[in-house]
C-alpha cells in the first residue's frame, strides 16, 4: 500500500491539471448518447451555471484581454457542455415529463415554477425576451466588434513589428524585450482572431435554443397525447412548463457567457482593472454628476412623477458631485504647494567666495529642452526619455566597445517650448521641435494613405513624417507608418548623432580604462605597452580613427597586439590604423556583409584607380589631387551604385587598394554614409569576392 501511495505522490500535478478539459468534452459526448438520472442532471445544471458565473467574473477582473487568452477555448467547451445538457434534458423531459414537474430534476422544476410562477405563457414571454437580449443585442454586437478587432489587429501587425524593430535599433529595448513584445503582438492577433470565431458559437447557441424550444414543445404534445393519453390542455401545460424551464436553465448561462464575450472584445488592450477604470473615467469629473443631479431634481418636481425616487437620486448624485469637487480641489492645492516648495531654494546665510567649483565645464554630451518637454525628463513625472537614453547608452557602449559618457540634461528657457538641442563638447550638433503629447508617424518608404496631423520630418534620418494624436496610432500602423512616441524620437536622434560622432566621445580617460580592463585578463600584453612601445596619445588617435570609419574597438586584445607588432616599424597613426584594420578584417567584413561566404563589392575601373595612384604619388602621399568635375562624377556614380545595392537588400561596399582606402573613406563618409570602403588586404581568405559594378567604366 505504501508503495502505491508513493507512486501517486510522484505524479506530476501539471499532468493531472491537463486532463480537466478532455474529461469535460468526453462527459459532454456521454450526455448526448447515454440516458441520465434527474439527480445527475441537477448537479450538471448547477455546475453549468457556476461555470458561466466564474467565466464572467474572470473576464471582468482580468487586467487585459490577453490575461484571459484561453477565453475562446473556454467559451467553446462551455457551449458544448450546455448543448449536451440540452440533449440530455430533452431526453428526460420527453420520456418522464408525464409523471410530473420534478421528473426532469429539481433545477428545471424550480425554473419552471419559481422563476416564471408556473404560468407557461409568462415563461414563454420571459424566454423569448432572453433570446432577444442574447441573440439580437449582446451576441450580435459582440460578434461585430470581434470581427472588426480581428481585422484591424491583423492589419496593424506589420506596423507594430516595425515599431519594435525601431525601438530595438534605437537601444530602447534589448533582444529579450523585443522577443517578448513580438510574442505579445502575435498573441494579440491570435486572440482576436479566435474571438471572431468564438462569437459564431455564441450566435449559433442562441439560434439552437429557439429551435430546441419549438421541437420540445411539439414533441411533448405528440408524446403526451399519443403515447401517454394526456388531454391537450394537460400536455400543453406539462411539457411547455418543462421545456421553458429547461430552456431558461440553458439560456441564463448562455447569456452570462455572451456578456463575458462582449466584455472581452469591448475592452482596450491596456493593463488595469475594469471596475477601477470605469469608476475613475466616469466619476472623476464633478460637472457631469452635477448636471445629472440638476436634471433628476427637475424631473422629481414635475407633477405626477415619483417624487421620492427622483429627488432621492438627485440628492445622492449632487452629494457625490460635491465630494468629487472637494477632492479634486484638495489634490490641486497639494500639487501647487509641492511645486512652490520645490521652487523655493534655501537661501544661504552668507555669500560664499568664488572657487574653481563655480567654473562650469563643458559637457561631453548635453541635452537641453524647452519647458514643455520637461515632463519627458522629469523623474517625478515618470519621464520616459531618461530610460530611453539609458538604453541608447547601453546599446552603443556594446557596439563601440567603450562606455559612452552620460548625457547631461537641463532645461533652457531660451529655447522655444517644444524644442531641444543636442550638443557634443559644448557644440550643438542637432536640434528639432517635437510635440510631447503626440506621436510621430514615420513614412518608411511605402504607405497606403494619408494622415491628419502636422507634417514634419524625422529629425534622426530626415524621413517624411506626421505628428498625430495617440488615438490614431493603430490606424497609422494599418496604413504602413512606423509610429513612435516623442521620447523615442529624441532617443533615436541622440543615438544617430552619437553613432556619427563616436570618435569624439573617446578620449585619454576612456582608452586608459580600456587598457586597465585588458590588463586584468592579459597582464603580460599590457605591461610596458604605455609609454615604452607607444605613447597614449598615438593609441588614442588610432582608436579614434577606427571609430571614425565605423569599426568597433571591442577586440582590444587584437588591437594592442597589432600595435605592439607594428610600433617598431612606424609611429604614423595612419599606418598603424591600416595595420589594425587588417588584423580586424574578419570582424569588419562580418559586420558589413554578415556571415555570407560571398561578398558583393563595388570597384573602381583600373584606369581610374591607376590615375588616382599617380595623382597620390605626385602629391607625396597626402591624397590624390582630383579635379572637381571628376570628383563630382565619381560621387554620382558611387551614389547610384550604393543605392542599387540598397534596393536589392545588399550592403554597399567599395573595394580598393590600401593606398587609396583611407582617402576614399573620407571622400564618401558624409555624402554616401551607407557606403563602406575596404582594401584588398582586408578581405578574409575564406570570403569570395563578387564584383557587382565598376565605377569609371
Amino acid at each position: 500500500m505504501n508503495a502505491i501511495l508513493g507512486r501517486f505522490k510522484q505524479l506530476n500535478t501539471s499532468n493531472i491539471k491537463g486532463v480537466g478539459t478532455p474529461i469535460l468534452v468526453l462527459a459532454a459526448m456521454a450526455m448526448i448518447i447515454l440516458p441520465m438520472p434527474a439527480l445527475l442532471l441537477d448537479t450538471l445544471f448547477s455546475f453549468n451555471i457556476a461555470l458561466a458565473l466564474v467565466v464572467m467574473l474572470v473576464a471582468i477582473y482580468s487586467n487585459r484581454p490577453l490575461d484571459f487568452a484561453a477565453f475562446p477555448a473556454v467559451l467553446l467547451v462551455a457551449t458544448l457542455l450546455r448543448l449536451a445538457l440540452n440533449v440530455a434534458s430533452t431526453r428526460v423531459v420527453l420520456l418522464e415529463g408525464h409523471n410530473g414537474g420534478d421528473a426532469a430534476g429539481k433545477v428545471i422544476e424550480a425554473f419552471g415554477n419559481v422563476v416564471i410562477g408556473g404560468n407557461y405563457a409568462v415563461g414563454l414571454v420571459v424566454f423569448i425576451i432572453l433570446i432577444i437580449i442574447n441573440f439580437v443585442v449582446v451576441t450580435k454586437g459582440a460578434g461585430r466588434i470581434a470581427e472588426v478587432s480581428a481585422r484591424f489587429t491583423l492589419d496593424a501587425m506589420p506596423g507594430k513589428q516595425m515599431a519594435i524593430d525601431a525601438d530595438l535599433n534605437a537601444g530602447i529595448i534589448d533582444q529579450d524585450q523585443a522577443r517578448t513584445r513580438r510574442s505579445e503582438v502575435t498573441r494579440e492577433a491570435d486572440f482576436y482572431g479566435a474571438m471572431d470565431g468564438a462569437s459564431k458559437f455564441v450566435k449559433g447557441d442562441a439560434i439552437a435554443g429557439i429551435m430546441i424550444l419549438i421541437i420540445n414543445i411539439l414533441g411533448g404534445f405528440v408524446i403526451g397525447m399519443v403515447q401517454h393519453g394526456l388531454d391537450f390542455s394537460s400536455a400543453v401545460e406539462i411539457y411547455t412548463l418543462l421545456t421553458i424551464g429547461d430552456g431558461l436553465v440553458a439560456q441564463i448561462p448562455g447569456l452570462l457567457l455572451s456578456i463575458a464575450a462582449a466584455l472581452m472584445v469591448t475592452r482596450q488592450n491596456e493593463s488595469g482593472d475594469m471596475g477601477s477604470m470605469m469608476m475613475s473615467q466616469m466619476f472623476d469629473n464633478h460637472k457631469s454628476l452635477a448636471i445629472a443631479a440638476g436634471l433628476l431634481t427637475v424631473m422629481g418636481l414635475v407633477p405626477g412623477m415619483p417624487h421620492l425616487a427622483f429627488l432621492s437620486f438627485g440628492l445622492f448624485t449632487g452629494g457625490a458631485a460635491y465630494f468629487i469637487y472637494r477632492r479634486n480641489q484638495q489634490r490641486l492645492q497639494q500639487a501647487e504647494e509641492m511645486a512652490d516648495a520645490e521652487a523655493l531654494e534655501p537661501q544661504e546665510a552668507e555669500t560664499k567666495e568664488l572657487g574653481w567649483d563655480d567654473v562650469r565645464h563643458v559637457d561631453v554630451i548635453g541635452l537641453e529642452v524647452g519647458y514643455r518637454l520637461i515632463p519627458l525628463v522629469d523623474k517625478n513625472q515618470n519621464g520616459e526619455l531618461l530610460n530611453r537614453i539609458k538604453g541608447v547608452r547601453k546599446k552603443l557602449s556594446q557596439e563601440f566597445g567603450f562606455l559612452v559618457p552620460a548625457v547631461h540634461i537641463r532645461d533652457n528657457l531660451d529655447l522655444s517650448p517644444n524644442s531641444y538641442q543636442i550638443s557634443l563638447m559644448g557644440v550643438v550638433v542637432g536640434e528639432s521641435d517635437i510635440q510631447h503629447d503626440c506621436e510621430l508617424a514615420i513614412n518608411p518608404g511605402q504607405v497606403y494613405g494619408q494622415l491628419d496631423g502636422t507634417v514634419t520630418k524625422d529629425p534622426a534620418f530626415g524621413l517624411e513624417a506626421v505628428w498625430i494624436n495617440p488615438q490614431q496610432r493603430e490606424h497609422a500602423q494599418t496604413l504602413g507608418y512606423t509610429v513612435v512616441d516623442a521620447a523615442t524620437v529624441v532617443a533615436t536622434h541622440i543615438s544617430q548623432l552619437l553613432t556619427n560622432n563616436a570618435a569624439k566621445l573617446l578620449g585619454y580617460e576612456e582608452v586608459q580604462q580600456l587598457l586597465d580592463l585588458l590588463k586584468k585578463n592579459s597582464p603580460k600584453l599590457v605591461d610596458g605597452f604605455i609609454p615604452e612601445v607607444l605613447s597614449l596619445g598615438i593609441v588614442v588617435k588610432v582608436m579614434q580613427n577606427l571609430l571614425e570609419e565605423g569599426v568597433s574597438i571591442r577586440d582590444q586584445r587584437t588591437i594592442v597586439q597589432t600595435l605592439i607588432e607594428y610600433a617598431p616599424k612606424s609611429q604614423d597613426t595612419e599606418v598603424l590604423t591600416a595595420a589594425v584594420r587588417i588584423a580586424l578584417k574578419r570582424m569588419i567584413v562580418q559586420e558589413i556583409a554578415g556571415p555570407e561566404t560571398e561578398v558583393p563589392v563595388i570597384t573602381l575601373a583600373p584606369e581610374l584607380e591607376q590615375m588616382l595612384h599617380q595623382s597620390m604619388q605626385a602629391t607625396g602621399g597626402d591624397g590624390p589631387n582630383i579635379e572637381p568635375g571628376l570628383a563630382e562624377r565619381m560621387q554620382k556614380s558611387l551614389t547610384d551604385a550604393a543605392q542599387q545595392q540598397e534596393l536589392i537588400g545588399q550592403p554597399a561596399i567599395l573595394l580598393t587598394s590600401g593606398m587609396l582606402r583611407s582617402t576614399l573613406s573620407r571622400f564618401v563618409k558624409h555624402t554616401i554614409p551607407s557606403l563602406r570602403v575596404i582594401s584588398y588586404q582586408e578581405v578574409p581568405d575564406e570570403k569570395q569576392i563578387r564584383i557587382v559594378s565598376a565605377v569609371g567604366q
